[in-house]
This record gives C-alpha cells, sequence and structure tokens, in this order.
C-alpha cells in the first residue's frame, strides 16, 4: 500500500530548496514552483512530491497534468 503524498509546511520547504521566501513566492508567482495549498484558515502547505519533484530538477519543473499527485 503506497503511504499517502505528505503535506509540508514553509520551514520544511525552505530547508530542502535553500529558497528564501520571498523566491519561493515569486517562483510561484511565475508557474515555476509548485503551488500552495489551503489546509486550514490561516495555514497553507505543500505536497511533500511536489516540493520533490522539484527540487529534483527544478529548470524543468512542470505542475503535473489534472494534479493527480500520484493518488
Amino acid at each position: 500500500m503506497r503511504q499517502p503524498d505528505r503535506i509540508i509546511r514553509m520551514k520544511t520547504v525552505l530547508a530542502r530548496t535553500g529558497l528564501s521566501k520571498s523566491t519561493i513566492y515569486r517562483k510561484m508567482a511565475e508557474g515555476t514552483f509548485p503551488p500552495r495549498l489551503k489546509i486550514s484558515t490561516n495555514g497553507t502547505g505543500w505536497h511533500e512530491s511536489d516540493i520533490n519533484r522539484w527540487v529534483a530538477n527544478p529548470v524543468a519543473w512542470q505542475p503535473e497534468e489534472g494534479g493527480g499527485h500520484g493518488r
């Protein structure tokens, strides 16, 4: 059985990517970084699989067709 795709928060994304918050927000606006998910009234996060794909190849990263995230 596959593990569910975890949601990771900004602190973890910063550590994994080595980017600053402002760079992450700029790249999201450009469409070159995975979009955030609203997970609560005041909380957001990212699918861990999206961040892993971005880290593996940031230059070629594109959103998955249909937003499947492997589920």
